[in-house]
C-alpha cells in the first residue's frame, strides 16, 4: 500500500493566505492565496522535496491537505 503524505493548512488572517507544511513532507512551508493555488503548489512541491530527501517514490505521490481556518460570529 503506498504511503499518503499528510499536509496542514491553517489560515493565516493578517497575511490573507494559506499557510501549509508537513511533518511527513521535510522542508515543506508554503503559502497562498486560496485552497486551490495551494493545491497545485504542493502537487509540485511534494514529490520534489521527497526525492530532494531521498525519499523512494512511487510514480504518483499521494497526499491528504488539511485545512483549518476559525472564525467568529456576532450573537445579536
Amino acid at each position: 500500500m503506498e504511503k499518503v503524505f499528510f499536509v496542514h493548512a491553517e489560515w493565516d488572517q493578517n497575511a490573507e493566505v494559506w499557510v501549509a507544511a508537513s511533518d511527513d513532507v521535510p522542508g515543506l512551508s508554503t503559502e497562498a492565496e486560496t485552497l486551490e493555488i495551494l493545491s497545485e503548489k504542493l502537487n509540485c512541491m511534494i514529490p520534489e522535496l521527497l526525492d530532494a530527501n531521498g525519499v523512494t517514490l512511487d510514480a504518483e505521490v499521494s497526499f491528504e491537505l488539511l485545512a483549518r481556518r476559525f472564525f467568529v460570529s456576532q450573537a445579536k
